[in-house]
C-alpha cells in the first residue's frame, strides 16, 4: 500500500518528501476537503517532488463540465499524475458520469482522473460511495477514493465499519480501479486501511503538527510511512503511475 501525504506549499512538499511519502498530493485544506492549490503553487510542487515522487492534485468538486475539463486539463499538464475531483451537491449517478468524462476528456493522456466518493454523502448530499464506483466505471475513471466531506465530523472509521470499508474496496477493485482511503485518519488507523486492501491510504492532519490546517512534519510522514511498511501486504501494491495507462 502507498502512502499519499497532501501538501499545501513547497515547504510541506520538501517535508513529505523528508518523511519518505510515497505519493505528494497538493490540496489547500483551507478549502474543503478536496481544496486546490493554485496552478502556480501546484507547478512549483511539482517543481520541488517531480521524479523524486508522484504528484496528484485534488481539483475541488465539479460544477459543471465545461470548467472541470479546464481545469483538469491545466493542473495535468502542469504535472499532476492524478487528479481528484468531488462531487458534493450532486447525487445523479449520470450527472457524476458526465461530469467524471468531461475531466477525463481534459486531462487526456496527461493524468487520470480519480472520482471522489464521501463516506458522510448524505452530509453533502452527494452521490452514495457504492454509485459512485458504478459512475466512476463508466465514465472511465482511473480510479476511486473514499473520504470524509465534513472534516469537522468522524473520520471514515467512525463512519463505515471495518466490513463496509472491505466491500467497498471489493466493489472497486471488481470494477478494476485504483483504489484510496482517506478521511481524518490517524496512525492507528492505517492497519484498518490495510486490512480492506486498498491500494493508497491518504493523510493530511495525521502528518501534520496541529491537525489539518497545521504544517506538513516530517517526523510524522515518517511514523505512518513506518507503520505502513510494518503492515505492508504480502503482495506488492499496483504502481498508481500507471492507472492510466
Amino acid at each position: 500500500m502507498k502512502l499519499l501525504v497532501s501538501v499545501r506549499d513547497v515547504i510541506e512538499a520538501s517535508a513529505a518528501l523528508e518523511g519518505d511519502a510515497d505519493i505528494v498530493d497538493a490540496k489547500d485544506p483551507a478549502s474543503g476537503a478536496l481544496g486546490a492549490v493554485t496552478l502556480d503553487v501546484f507547478r512549483d510542487i511539482h517543481a520541488v517532488v517531480a521524479g523524486v515522487r508522484l504528484v496528484t492534485a485534488a481539483l475541488g468538486d465539479a460544477l459543471d463540465e465545461a470548467t472541470i475539463e479546464r481545469t483538469a486539463e491545466a493542473y495535468a499538464r502542469s504535472g499532476a499524475r492524478l487528479v481528484k475531483v468531488g462531487f458534493s451537491g450532486i447525487a445523479s449517478r449520470a450527472r457524476v458520469a458526465s461530469l467524471l468524462g468531461a475531466a477525463r476528456d481534459g486531462a487526456a493522456s496527461h493524468a487520470g482522473v480519480i472520482a471522489t466518493a464521501y463516506a458522510d454523502a448524505d452530509r453533502v448530499a452527494s452521490l452514495n460511495p457504492f454509485a459512485m464506483i458504478d459512475a466512476a466505471a463508466a465514465a472511465g475513471a482511473a480510479g476511486v477514493l473514499l473520504d470524509t466531506a465534513d472534516k469537522q465530523g468522524p473520520g471514515l472509521p467512525g463512519l463505515m465499519s471495518p466490513g463496509m470499508l472491505s466491500s467497498w474496496v471489493g466493489a472497486a477493485r471488481d470494477a478494476r480501479l485504483l483504489v484510496a482511503l482517506a478521511g481524518k485518519l490517524t496512525v492507528d488507523d492505517v492497519a484498518i486501511v490495510m486490512e480492506t486492501g486498498a491500494d493508497i491510504v491518504g493523510v493530511r492532519g495525521a502528518a501534520c503538527d496541529s491537525g489539518r490546517t497545521g504544517r506538513i512534519v516530517a517526523a510524522r510522514v515518517r511514523a505512518l510511512r513506518s507503520a505502513v511498511a510494518r503492515r505492508s501486504a504480502r503482495a506488492p501494491a499496483p504502481d498508481p503511475a500507471a492507472a492510466y495507462e
